[in-house]
């Protein structure tokens, strides 16, 4: 991926001080505003290219189209969550977290939450502050023995485990990512939360908030738990149902909840921070004076090194540009756009496309395959989307415009030529498009059947041009450029010499009117690469 141009950034939270000077340091101005309302953030927003959040800052649809000259959104901690994934997608604008920032702390509150169920903790310390001494009130319960039922093995989820695990708790857990062999290196056998409900003695969530796992704790589930079973949330407000928790405690199904997010925060219904079984929290898995820091200096160094194209970690929707970090990519990235802008012109009077199929071909190209689709994707949108296509978002723009796209990649035998091949289907019919990389450079093998004798240079003014052939054919395009004030700087021709063929011509400036070539051609599309 060639370099993205960061000049400005705005930071809209408390960020450790880290993070400014790293971005200042290398060369990036940073704009530090804090507890800025929408309608402020939307009027400040379009001066920058990077905005810094932490989880405060709400980025709706409404801020991201506000945003004319923004490319990346750095979310300084772990989850989205706060900001709209979709709508920066469509505008083509990175999305990034610091996935293990504060892995450490989330778990550690986790375990401390844990803790203070079985003992009481809070509920005897204050119990002491108000003048009492009742021993009895808080009786407990030995961690040592009993299961932990843990839902979602990522980085906070094993932390929590191999902890607990020194407690002497049995830790079971379930993810539908991590595969059970690698968890059970850790310690954690994996079932299904069928088998898991009812084994559990305590139960701690760590999923990011989605529609499969919104109240994946709720009456029903409850309902499958042992009597008096005790849950922490630490995750995303709303994986556990507020209201099938708060009917769970009072029943006795629940024995005790450890919550440090909520579904509205602050909470204004206060059910369940007054229960007396509830231990709760304002939001603090991420506020240690380590996580912030850590939080801070990960999302300013994986803002720099995408800007400086080494690399991209913690990208949410630009996977597809992970591997684009090398010279060869950036050649390859220029030949699909370049292949998807020569078809894109050829065909604009048959268009709407309803399908593309890309292939590539080549050993080099195996791991490729992803980025020159949305490569071509892009030369193929550019001129006829309403956004603004790059690698992010060219895939989402074709759905929306009802373009479906098919890829795949063929293997060739040991043989490291790559090519790209474009088949696009518009209205009925077929065009299609080869290309490869020769010295470094984009260049067309073929266009709809025509293989050229050599490669097509692609850069520079082209002219492409569908024509009988014949001897006189050179002769008279070029005429007819020269007429125009038009010099022809190089010439193209297929190797084949009978029939309906496509050509390429190199231009000094491109014509004024296509229609002044109509006595010998009989279909034209020029453009500049």
């Amino acid at each position: 991926m060639a370099p993205i141009s960061i000049k400005k950034v705005l930071i809209s939270e408390s960020v450790d001080p880290c993070c400014k000077s790293i971005l200042e340091e290398n060369g990036i101005h940073v704009t530090e505003k804090q507890n800025m309302k929408k309608d402020d953030l939307i009027m400040e927003i379009k001066d920058y290219d990077g905005l810094v959040v932490r989880s405060a800052t709400k980025v709706t649809a409404d801020v991201i189209n506000a945003a004319g000259n923004l490319k990346i959104i750095g979310r300084a901690g772990t989850g989205v969550d706060n900001v709209d994934v979709d709508a920066a997608t469509k505008k083509g604008i990175i999305v990034m977290n610091t996935p293990s920032g504060n892995t450490i702390s989330a778990a550690e509150l986790t375990c401390t939450l844990l803790m203070s169920l079985s003992r009481h903790v809070p509920q005897a310390a204050m119990s002491m502050k108000a003048g009492n001494w009742d021993r009895k009130k808080f009786m407990g319960a030995e961690l040592y023995g009993k299961t932990l039922g843990i839902v979602g093995l990522g980085r906070i989820g094993k932390e929590v485990a191999t902890r607990m695990q020194s407690f002497g708790m049995k830790t079971i857990g379930y993810d539908p990512i991590t595969p059970p062999e690698v968890s059970a290196t850790w310690g954690v056998d994996q079932m299904s939360l069928e088998q898991l409900w009812p084994q559990c003695d305590y139960i701690t969530v760590h999923t990011p908030l989605m529609p499969s796992t919104a109240g994946l704790l709720n009456d029903a589930t409850f309902a499958k738990c042992k009597k008096g079973v005790k849950v922490v949330n630490c995750a995303r407000g709303g994986i556990i149902d507020e209201a099938a928790l708060l009917r769970a405690l009072e029943s006795g199904q629940c024995g005790g909840a450890g919550l440090d997010v909520f579904v509205e925060e602050p909470p204004k219904d206060r059910s369940l921070v007054d229960h007396p079984n509830v231990i709760s929290c304002p939001h603090l898995g991420a506020s240690t004076k380590e996580a912030q820091v850590r939080c801070g200096q990960d999302i300013a160094l994986q803002i720099v090194d995408m800007v400086k194209g080494k690399s991209l970690v913690g990208a949410v929707n630009a996977q597809v540009l992970a591997s684009t970090f090398s010279q060869e990519s950036h050649q390859w990235i220029k030949l699909g756009e370049a292949i998807g802008s020569v078809l894109q012109s050829c065909t604009t009077s048959k268009q709407p496309f309803s399908q593309v199929q890309i292939t590539t071909r080549g050993d080099c190209l195996k791991a490729s395959t992803g980025y020159l689709t949305s490569a071509v994707m892009v030369g193929l949108l550019n001129h006829q989307s309403s956004g603004c296509p790059n690698l992010v978002n060219a895939l989402t723009l074709a759905k929306e415009s009802g373009i479906k796209v098919n890829q795949n990649h063929n293997q060739s035998d040991g043989n490291c030529l790559g090519v790209c091949e474009v088949e696009i289907s518009a209205n009925g019919s077929s065009y299609k498009a080869s290309g490869s990389v020769q010295g470094g450079l984009p260049v067309l093998l073929e266009l709809s059947g025509s293989v050229f004798r050599q490669p097509v240079s692609l850069t520079g003014k082209l002219l492409f041009f569908k024509a009988l052939a014949s001897p006189q054919l050179l002769q008279s395009v070029a005429g007819l450029l020269a007429t125009a004030g038009v010099e022809m700087e190089s010439f193209s021709a297929p190797a084949a010499r009978t029939g309906d063929l496509w050509y390429c011509v190199g231009l000094s400036s491109l014509l004024g009117d296509l229609g002044a070539l109509k006595p010998s051609v009989k279909e034209a599309a020029q453009l500049t690469i």
